[in-house]
């Protein structure tokens, strides 16, 4: 790596910034958690800023340790987030229309309505 004394204060300044920019995306994570008004902008609020935030995070780490071997952990850590965030909102979006946990006039198109009534006239109601 660079081996001279301003090189090392550039990277820290930009480990600097990478972690005031991670640590703020994830803050308005948790409070678009806390103060969006439905579901689905919460939904939003706990992956799309998270995600970018954690990115941020592990960029100033990586920054900071200067070592390329630690760089696979980080792409893995990363990777993984990219992985679950996406299935995990799913996953609640789906329970949440079910449960009628949702805004149907924000709605312009409702594509899974017809899949759903579908399937409750295919399984009878499980009695207990």
């Amino acid at each position: 790596m660079l081996e001279s004394p301003t090189a090392d204060v550039i990277l820290d300044a930009l480990a600097s910034v990478l972690l005031v920019v991670g640590g703020l995306m994830s803050l308005a994570a948790g409070i678009g958690l806390v103060r969006l008004p439905d579901l689905h902008s919460r939904m939003h609020a706990a992956t799309k800023p998270q995600v970018l935030g954690l990115l941020a995070l592990l960029l100033a780490a990586a920054i900071t340790w200067r070592s390329w071997e630690l760089v696979p952990i980080v792409v893995l850590a990363w990777g993984l987030l990219l992985l679950t965030a996406p299935v995990s909102a799913h996953v609640v979006g789906r329970s949440g229309y079910r449960t009628k946990h949702m805004r149907r006039d924000l709605l312009t198109h409702d594509e899974l309505a017809s899949a759903v009534e579908r399937i409750s006239r295919e399984q009878p109601p499980n009695r207990g």
